[in-house]
Parts: C-alpha cells; sequence; structure tokens
C-alpha cells in the first residue's frame, strides 16, 4: 500500500505539471498463457517506473484562445488526459476557470437532462471516450449553442457530423474524420478556427456594408423617379442616365467595398444571432432614411434650377445624385468608424473607384460627345460647387449619426463601469 501511494503521489505531481503520465511495468513468465491472451498476461505487474511527458500547446494558442473569449466564443477542452494535467494546460491557456474537470464515468452516469444543466458551466472534459464527444455536442445544442467541434479519428465522425461545424484535422486526422466534417484543418492548427471566425466577420460586414450602400442609392433613383411628376417637373433623369448610375457609379465602387479590411475590434464584440435578417439592426431602416436625404438633396436641387428656368437642372439632379453616392460609400466603410479615423486610402481600391467615377462624371459633363449622349449641358463653377457641396450631405449626416452612436456608447461604458 506504501508503495502504492507513493507511486499514486509521483504521478498526481507529475499531471499537475502537465506531463502525460506512462507507468512502465513488466511480469517474469516462463511461458506465454494458453491462447496468447494479453488481458490474462497483464496481471500482477512489477512497477518499474512512471514517465512524465510533455505536449505543450502550441504558443500562438493563448492568445488565440483569449481572442475567442473577447468574440464571445467559448473553448471547451475535452481530451483523454488526466484530468490534473487537462487542467494544468488549462490553466496555462486560460480555458474557463480551469477548476472543474469533469471525467468521462460522470458523463455515463448523467443524463441529457441532467448534462444540459451543467454543460455551460464545464470547460474541461477529461478521461473522455470519443463517444462522450457526441453527447456534449448534443448537451450544448439542447441549450441553444453553435457548436464547432475537433476530431481526428473514425470514432469521432458522428459528432463531427453532429456539430454545426465539425473540423477534422488534415495532418493527423483519418479519411473518415475529414469526410464526416465540413472543414479540414491543413495546419492542425487551433489558431486558424479563430482566424477563419475573423475573416468571416469581416466578410459578413463586408456583405452588409454592400447592401446598405447599393439599397440606399437604389432607394434614392427610385424615389427621385417617382416624386418628380408630384412636382410638375419633367423626366428627372433619362434611362441612360439611369443606366450610368448603376453601372458606372455604383457597381465599381460597390465590388470595392468587399476588399474593406476588416474594422477595429471586429474580435471584441458578441455573436449576432444566426437567425436574423440581413436587415437586422437597423440595414432597412438606413436605407430608407438615406434613400430620403439623397433623394431631397438632389430633386431640390434640380427642382430649383427648373423652376428658375435654368437649363441645367436635369444635369445638376444627376452630377447631385452621383456624388452623394460616393459620400454614401465613403461614410457606410464602416459601421461605426469615422472615415477620418479609417483613412481614405485604408482601402486604396475604393478610393480609386470613388476618384474614378467623380472624374468620368466630369466628363459626362464637359465632353462634348457625352454631351449629347447623356443629355447633359457644362455646368459652371459655381453649379459644379453647389452640386458638390449638397452631394456632401449624405456622407456628413452619416458620419453625424456614427459620432452620436459612439458618444453614446462611450457614455454607457462609463456609466456602466462606474457602477461596477
Amino acid at each position: 500500500d506504501a508503495w502504492r501511494e507513493r507511486a499514486s503521489t509521483a504521478t498526481r505531481e507529475l499531471a499537475q505539471k502537465g506531463m502525460r503520465v506512462l507507468g512502465v511495468g513488466f511480469r517474469p513468465l516462463e511461458s506465454l498463457p494458453a491462447g496468447g491472451d494479453a488481458a490474462q498476461a497483464e496481471k500482477d505487474l512489477i512497477l518499474v517506473g512512471l514517465v512524465g511527458m510533455i505536449d505543450p500547446p502550441r504558443q500562438e494558442v493563448k492568445e488565440a484562445i483569449s481572442t475567442c473569449r473577447s468574440a464571445g466564443i467559448r473553448t471547451i477542452m475535452i481530451t483523454g488526459d488526466h484530468p490534473l494535467t487537462a487542467q494544468y494546460i488549462a490553466a496555462q491557456l486560460g480555458i474557463g476557470n480551469a477548476g472543474r474537470a469533469a471525467l468521462g464515468q460522470e458523463l455515463e452516469k448523467l443524463s441529457m437532462p441532467e448534462l444540459e444543466k451543467i454543460v455551460d458551466e464545464i470547460h474541461i472534459y477529461a478521461r473522455v471516450s470519443p463517444e462522450h464527444k457526441l453527447k456534449i455536442v448534443e448537451a450544448l445544442q439542447h441549450r441553444g449553442r453553435i457548436v464547432a467541434m475537433t476530431g481526428d479519428g473514425v470514432n469521432d465522425a458522428p459528432a463531427l457530423r453532429k456539430a454545426d461545424i465539425g473540423v477534422a484535422m488534415g495532418i493527423t486526422g483519418t479519411d473518415v474524420s475529414k469526410e464526416a466534417a465540413d472543414m479540414v484543418l491543413l495546419d492542425d492548427n487551433f489558431s486558424t478556427i479563430v482566424s477563419a471566425v475573423e475573416e468571416g466577420r469581416v466578410i459578413y460586414d463586408n456583405i452588409r456594408n454592400f447592401v446598405k450602400y447599393l439599397l440606399t442609392t437604389n432607394s434614392a433613383e427610385v424615389l427621385i423617379m417617382l416624386a418628380a411628376p408630384f412636382f410638375g417637373m419633367p423626366l428627372p433623369l433619362i434611362p441612360l442616365q439611369i443606366l450610368w448610375v448603376n453601372l458606372i457609379s455604383d457597381g465599381p465602387t460597390a465590388l470595392t467595398l468587399a476588399v474593406e479590411p476588416g474594422e477595429k475590434g471586429v474580435m471584441s464584440r458578441p455573436p449576432y444571432d444566426p437567425q436574423e435578417s440581413i436587415f437586422a439592426r437597423g440595414l432597412g431602416a438606413f436605407a430608407i432614411r438615406y434613400g430620403l436625404v439623397m433623394t431631397l438633396v438632389s430633386l431640390g436641387a434640380g427642382l430649383w434650377y427648373w423652376r428658375a428656368g435654368h437649363q441645367g437642372w436635369q444635369t445638376m439632379i444627376f452630377t447631385t445624385l452621383v456624388v452623394s453616392q460616393m459620400g454614401n460609400v465613403l461614410a457606410v466603410r464602416s459601421e461605426r468608424g469615422s472615415l477620418f479615423s479609417l483613412g481614405v486610402l485604408s482601402n486604396r481600391w475604393l478610393a480609386g473607384a470613388v476618384a474614378g467615377s467623380l472624374l468620368l462624371q466630369l466628363a459626362v459633363i464637359y465632353a462634348p460627345v457625352l454631351q449629347s449622349l447623356f443629355k447633359t449641358v457644362p455646368l459652371s463653377a459655381k453649379d459644379l460647387s453647389i452640386s458638390f457641396g449638397l452631394g456632401t450631405i449624405v456622407f456628413w449626416c452619416v458620419e453625424g449619426e456614427k459620432w452620436f452612436l459612439r458618444t453614446r456608447a462611450a457614455s454607457r461604458q462609463r456609466t456602466s463601469t462606474a457602477r461596477a
């Protein structure tokens, strides 16, 4: 008993240092048991000693787990190692509180409703078999969680298939696990998953900005065409001008939103509801609100010039609308950040597209060949300045709204900190 306690104490000490412990023993036999039964032979072994092996996590994993925490993603360790080893590694990586480790034996005794009650509190599972992974995944899903699970063995396939996102290992993973998974990590690196989440958030933000921009500009075009007759005005935009706005002005600038760099703090916000509409969080209201502003600015300029008998009234509408769209695309690059903090050249493709669209618009106004084609007239320097000035109103309105939202958020943060 004393030797057994000594060996158990040494095992715990090694495990507490994050080591995987291998016991070495032997048994002298004059002959092998009948039938070569290994289980029958491996009894009453004489302990030679213990071997402690360290398998340290990659250096970048700790930072990746910290990023996950900031992003509202909970990291759970599921391992077949000794619970003390698992707790040590978890403490090194900052997973949960690293104090509570559920054993596979405990999971077998728990019913699904019982596991669901505690699954949100446990961050470490030790001495777990691949079969237990499936039970953990199901319990988390029953709690309404979106689950991404990693695995590499044949027995991991059911859990990989059951998870919302199954992630197989590309180097150590079996073909079965790769077939069952939704995603394969070619470098077997947890940090790659975090990078993929960040890239996904950036892509989703850019898609929303793309939709927001096009809906705003297109709604303005529709409203201009519908509202002009109520003021007794002739056709405010000819079909070729509308085509120009959609293909030359809208198209290139909208496409460059796809390469917009991620916003600062994109991994410092909680996840959005996966069931929410693309128009959620005010996108639809934004398109209507600023589509109306763009309409009032562009149509108002044309109406003023039309009533004054100026022959360039239609060109004023056309030009003011294009300039408004350029201001809009510069402002919607970020949902919260100001263009002045982002920098105009942080997206060189967008800056080039805006500059190119404005130059082409000037060509439409002043190039004789294009004048006859697009039914435009040359504007004086004063008229052009008025058009460009009015066209920036949308930009300043959007920037003002974002400033207000940032100020309100900062005020709430200060209040929350003071209460804490």
